[in-house]
């Protein structure tokens, strides 16, 4: 059985998603950032972490390739064109969606205060609201890359979310409503309940 490490605040959720979404059992351990439980899966405290076994991964996305090729599910095979797009497109997520909101997150409550730039949010919110209506204009169906659901929607889903809550306008009526059937998934909810 999997134990995800980390609050459901915190990318530690793409994992739980993940899991339910592949059906598969695991404990949670709720914790913060550089908790006793955080430091003994990874020495940088960082979270999510993954215990597999003995063995424990660290990085939401890394774990999510790794779930996805592990159970064949969620992802194309490695070493086809379609994984190689869509390995583009989770990157592209993690720079321009991901990147710009744990930058306005640390620049907001995680920095020490005298190490905090305010001023540098709108410049985020301004170049978020470009990155998305390229996102839209690429989707491909009611998934990201169509039909079939990958890694890239369960962090794309989540950035959207994120990006909701941290006041960044969605002016992407069609990534509002991708994202409400996103969160209207019976995996999303159970990991939510959680």
């Amino acid at each position: 059985m999997y134990e995800v490490i980390g609050g459901t605040q915190s990318r530690a959720f793409r994992v739980m998603w993940m899991l339910e979404e592949l059906e598969q059992p695991y404990t949670h351990t709720a914790v913060k950032p550089h908790s006793s439980e955080a430091l003994a899966a990874n020495p940088s405290g960082k979270i999510p972490a993954l215990r597999d076994g003995d063995a424990f991964l660290t990085d939401s996305t890394a774990i999510l390739t790794y779930l996805a090729d592990k159970h064949g599910k969620l992802t194309h095979p490695a070493g086809t064109i379609e994984r190689a797009r869509q390995d583009g497109l989770t990157h592209m997520i993690l720079d321009e969606m991901d990147a710009l909101l744990w930058t306005a997150a640390r620049h907001s409550f995680i920095l020490p205060e005298d190490k905090r730039l305010p001023e540098i949010k709108d410049s985020l919110k301004w170049e978020f609201s470009r990155n998305i209506e390229r996102l839209a204009d690429a989707m491909k169906g009611p998934f990201l890359m169509g039909d079939k659901m990958t890694v890239a929607d369960i962090i794309a889903a989540h950035c959207l979310n994120w990006a909701f809550n941290a006041k960044f306008e969605i002016d992407q009526p069609k990534l509002v409503a991708y994202a409400k059937d996103m969160r209207n998934r019976d995996a999303f909810k159970r990991a939510a309940a959680k």
